[in-house]
């Protein structure tokens, strides 16, 4: 039985920890009700853990946190235009976006997948630089295409010149069309909590299929690669395939996840909707305690309430104790960014440090011999 080691264990989750203790210490500063953040952090997660989860077989795969998303949320986007050109309303406007989008997130993804074969070992530098570089193909289409090219039917979402796409459009033919579907209402003596069963139900849906995706040959095959891919190869399993095959699912699944982040929000910035997208979903899952190794269902979960409290709470106790909720703000932008680098780093030195470790033992055994 393996012994227990707190050190370890700190290690594996300091991330956590930070940002338990930040949550902690500012939710009394806040002076928010217990009910309104409890609503807040159930609305949250119910539209931002699909997102979150796209992120879990790249990891698994080996390729480390799929930046390359935001392609998916493009397709998201793209498929949201025109279930709003076409006036389709309600969850069938949803539907119609995502058979618009999922194709489009395939080939994205699939083309995301090759590109990252040849990079192996920087995947997540890649791949963020193929979100920025595939954001200009993106804006090209729905700037100039759109309307021009791409027939486009209703005047209200097209810029005056009669051809592109407005800076921001309107969903209210979709507004949380979702959200509505099966609301579960809590009367309690503080107040009134609402709660969106059907996102929730999708959401459980899709933690159903990893597990069991986790079970079948393909995920077998996916976490072997991860592991080693050069041990990978030897044992008959097509490594390349593998690795693209993940991309793709991940990309379908950042595109659903996109479009129920959306409908939530109830307007989209057409040109920059998608572009936070990896990073939000990247902090929240390194938030939770997974690696750029190793994901797990509760990573995700433990990361979306950890992120979103904090979120909800430090600008407003920054308000409250600076007199300015730019305070809390720019607090909030810095232990985003910062919890990456830390993950990052930790992951770093771990790595560098069981490699030592190997190395040490393997010597020893070399001198004993």
């Amino acid at each position: 039985m393996k012994r227990f080691n707190p050190w370890n264990f700190l290690a594996d989750n300091a991330v956590v920890f930070i940002f338990l203790v930040i949550s902690i210490a500012a939710t009394p500063i806040s002076g928010l009700s217990p009910v309104s953040i409890a609503q807040e952090i159930f609305t949250r997660i119910g539209r931002n853990c699909f997102l979150v989860f796209s992120l879990i077989l790249p990891i698994m795969a080996g390729m480390g946190i799929n930046f390359g998303m935001v392609l998916g949320a493009m397709a998201g986007q793209i498929g949201l235009i025109f279930a709003v050109d076409w006036n389709i309303v309600g969850v069938s406007g949803l539907v119609f976006a995502s058979l618009i989008a999922v194709p489009i997130a395939a080939l994205l993804g699939w083309a995301a997948g090759e590109i990252l074969n040849r990079a192996r070992g920087r995947e997540m530098v890649t791949g963020y630089i193929l979100g920025f570089f595939m954001d200009g193909f993106y804006q090209f289409v729905v700037l100039y295409l759109m309307g021009s090219v791409i027939p486009v039917h209703s005047l209200s979402i097209t810029l005056s010149r009669g051809y592109g796409i407005r800076n921001t459009l309107n969903l209210d033919s979709v507004r949380q069309s979702l959200d509505r579907l099966l609301p579960l209402r809590l009367n309690l003596s503080s107040g009134i909590l609402i709660l969106p069963v059907a996102n929730y139900l999708i959401i459980g849906v899709l933690c159903l299929f990893i597990i069991w995706f986790r079970r079948t040959k393909l995920g077998q095959d996916m976490r072997a690669v991860g592991q080693d891919q050069g041990v990978a190869h030897a044992a008959g399993i097509p490594v390349d395939r593998t690795r693209i095959v993940a991309i793709v699912i991940s990309t379908v699944l950042a595109s659903l996840g996109q479009l129920i982040f959306l409908q939530n929000m109830g307007n989209m910035a057409t040109y920059n909707a998608h572009k936070q997208t990896g990073f939000f979903a990247a902090a929240a899952i390194l938030v939770g305690g997974a690696s750029v190794s190793k994901a797990t269902i509760p990573n995700v979960f433990i990361g979306t309430v950890l992120l979103h409290l904090m979120y909800i709470v430090v600008p407003r106790a920054g308000t409250n104790l600076f007199g300015s909720a730019m305070i809390g703000e720019y607090f909030r932008d810095a232990f985003s960014y910062g919890v990456i680098a830390l993950a990052l780093v930790i992951h770093a030195w771990r790595k560098r440090a069981n490699a030592e470790l190997a190395r040490s033992s393997l010597r020893g055994g070399t001198e004993k011999a």
